[in-house]
């Protein structure tokens, strides 16, 4: 169980320090999480008798990963035409191609000595007991995490833990040899979080810096890139200011009530009550922002009485209120980080799709007004979301424009509620809007990127030659073919789940949490009924995964997100968890029956990987046809269990070993 707790929280650890370090990481998460699944299914697949060196060795690519990305940060350059990254402006460090693929196999390096560990660990037990520890381990590592962040834990905590947890697992005889490696790494965090000026959230790493040109103003960046910062009343308010274009472009409007998403430090909101509002409602995703808003900003605006701070996801926060706003202010809500578990939603996906911008006009009053900003890089961009805001509107937004392809869009209710210079015109062809179920702003075209691609086909290539290389017969796999598409499904299952909260309930760290905790929990609940089970009707249990597939795929997200919040909750529960719950009986059963049930293990690890892959697909199809993918998965598996005679009916010819004897 420990083993498998420092397992998971290893990788969930990397994956935020890593893309906290390395800003391209921020936008391909995932690349630390293949490498997870690549280095684990590796551990499961050797055999017992073999890679002992990898045990010994653990400690050692952990410490020279953290030292690589703290010597030599990358920041990419923004270059791709095809999707938008909000980065930094220079490259820095070694070059990107150099750094990113030796983080991946470092990454996978140290993921096989930790799954090495629990492997041998994995084979003492009978299979689904040791399937039972394994995931009570991973809700443990999940928890442990999650309380981090919640705490706001420094780097050097997460590492500290880390440690320990390895030195126990790693055994008495490697003290020394993991205690050399581990120490160097503590270190290097240690330096890394008494750093002047930085601080984490829950998404980011975040560095303070006070301005030498001006005195109460400070620079906030996120990650390593610019963010934010903080400014006096008299630069926010003046001539050309792109947070007065708001206001100056809906003269008739009497900014009462204003709605500020993406509050972050306070600029807007301390603007909103300079221009007279009587309430400011300002919601912002990471609590760390608000925090440093309400310390250090000058205008002090999160102390006015007159201000309500809500730590929140912007669309949840349009999804739950019923109150009606003068003008709803969208304040430069990009993130710099994508959403934990989904290899392309960004923390903001949500609030610049179709549903969206309706959800917000639907919150506006009578002569009301909605306006969003942003450096939005690309001008086809500007072009989507005033293109979105015509449709919604029946008439062209106010457009302001500055250096960079900044933009300020202003659309009222009525042509009537906004006085403009400058009318929106499309400069070219309007791209198609983004929707809730294709929640890409930033992708220009229904395609998957070269970038992604190139990145994926080297991953599974070197996943190839891994499995090869470290002398696993990829023949002898084959017999659990089955075991490798439940794999590729059930992480595909898994990340339509969490897309499919972020939408009901917001794209907080909060809501990811319980999402895995849900996933976990309803795996756990399938093995211990299956554990209760004497036999299981596979037929019967399929039946119940295609049905509760086919629920899922009929229910539309619009009638979900349009029930009450305990609704609401109920149905994402039983939609989400219900196919986990079946496909989960299914592999907890096929598991009990392996005749090598580590090796077989780690078969379905590197069928998750590929899961992994298949979530690019997302980008041409939409989330919701997913389901569609999932489905043929676990067709594939069914086939397969029956022309290797483990179908519903089939006879079982082999003589059961002892822990097939032991389960059944």
């Amino acid at each position: 169980m420990l083993a498998s707790t420092t397992m998971l929280f290893v990788e969930l650890a990397l994956i935020r320090w890593a893309g906290a370090n390395v800003v391209h990481l921020s936008y391909f998460s995932n690349f630390i999480l293949l490498g997870s699944f690549l280095g684990i299914g590796i551990g499961f697949l050797i055999p017992a008798a073999r890679g002992q060196w990898l045990k010994r060795w653990t400690p050692i690519p952990l410490a020279l990963l953290v030292i690589l990305v703290r010597e030599y940060p990358v920041q990419v350059r923004q270059s791709s035409g095809e999707v938008i990254y909000f980065t930094a402006v220079k490259t820095t460090g070694l070059p990107e191609w150099v750094t990113l693929p030796a983080i991946f196999l470092l990454t996978a390096v140290i993921m096989a000595g930790i799954g090495k560990i629990t492997a041998d660990l994995f084979r003492q037990l009978p299979s689904l007991d040791a399937y039972r520890y394994d995931l009570l381990g991973s809700l443990t590592g999940s928890a442990s995490f999650a309380l981090l962040s919640w705490l706001r834990a420094p780097s050097v905590v997460w590492g500290v833990l880390a440690a320990a947890a390895l030195l126990i697992v790693g055994g008495r005889r490697n003290t020394l040899l993991y205690g050399i490696p581990l120490t160097a790494m503590v270190a290097a965090l240690f330096m890394e979080s008494t750093a002047p000026g930085i601080s984490w959230s829950p998404y980011y790493k975040i560095e303070l810096k006070p301005s030498t040109t001006s005195t109460r103003t400070y620079h906030i960046s996120a990650n390593g890139v610019p963010h934010q910062s903080t400014a006096p009343l008299p630069v926010l308010l003046r001539e050309n200011s792109p947070y007065r274009q708001a206001y100056d472009q809906t003269p008739r409007n009497p900014h009462k009530r204003v709605l500020v998403i993406g509050a972050g430090n306070g600029n807007d909101v301390a603007v909103a009550l300079a221009q007279g509002a009587e309430r400011v409602d300002a919601v912002e995703i990471d609590p760390r922002l608000q925090q440093i808003g309400a310390q250090f900003h000058p205008a002090n605006p999160y102390d006015d009485p007159r201000v309500h701070a809500y730590i929140n996801d912007g669309r949840a926060f349009l999804e739950r209120t019923n109150a009606k706003y003068d003008l709803i202010v969208l304040a430069l809500p990009d993130s710099l980080t994508l959403v934990a578990g989904a290899s392309n939603l960004r923390l903001e996906s949500y609030l610049f799709t179709q549903q969206a911008f309706e959800a917000a006009r639907d919150h506006l009053a009578p002569n009301g007004a909605f306006a969003m900003y942003n450096y939005y890089r690309q001008s086809w961009l500007v072009d989507r979301f005033a293109g979105s805001l015509d449709d919604i509107y029946g008439h062209a937004p106010c457009m302001t424009t500055f250096n960079r392809n900044a933009a300020v869009l202003v659309a009222g209710m009525t042509p009537a509620d906004q006085s403009c210079e400058q009318i929106w015109r499309p400069s070219g062809a309007v791209p198609a809007a983004a929707t809730d179920d294709h929640p890409f702003p930033y992708l220009l075209h229904r395609n998957i990127p070269t970038l992604y691609l190139g990145a994926l086909g080297a991953i599974l290539l070197v996943t190839l030659l891994s499995v090869r290389l470290t002398g696993v017969r990829i023949r002898r796999t084959f017999r659990y073919t089955d075991m490798f598409l439940l794999g590729a499904a059930f992480m595909l299952l898994e990340t339509k789940n969490v897309i499919g909260f972020a939408l009901y309930f917001g794209t907080t760290w909060l809501v990811n949490a319980l999402v895995f905790f849900g996933v976990l929990l309803s795996v756990l609940a399938a093995v211990e009924v299956r554990r209760r089970l004497r036999r299981v009707n596979q037929l019967l249990l399929q039946l119940m995964l295609f049905g509760s597939l086919a629920v899922a795929w009929l229910v539309p997200a619009q009638a979900v997100l349009s029930l009450p919040f305990a609704g609401r909750l109920a149905a994402a529960i039983a939609l989400a968890f219900a196919p986990i719950f079946c496909a989960n009986l299914i592999f907890s059963d096929r598991l009990a029956l392996a005749p090598d049930p580590t090796s077989a293990f780690g078969a379905n690890l590197l069928g998750a990987l590929t899961g992994g892959a298949l979530e690019y697909l997302a980008l041409v199809t939409g989330y919701h046809a997913l389901l569609l993918v999932v489905a043929m998965l676990y067709l594939g598996a069914y086939v397969a269990m029956r022309l290797a005679g483990r179908g519903p009916g089939a006879q079982a010819t082999r003589v059961p070993d002892k822990t097939v004897a032991v389960n059944t």
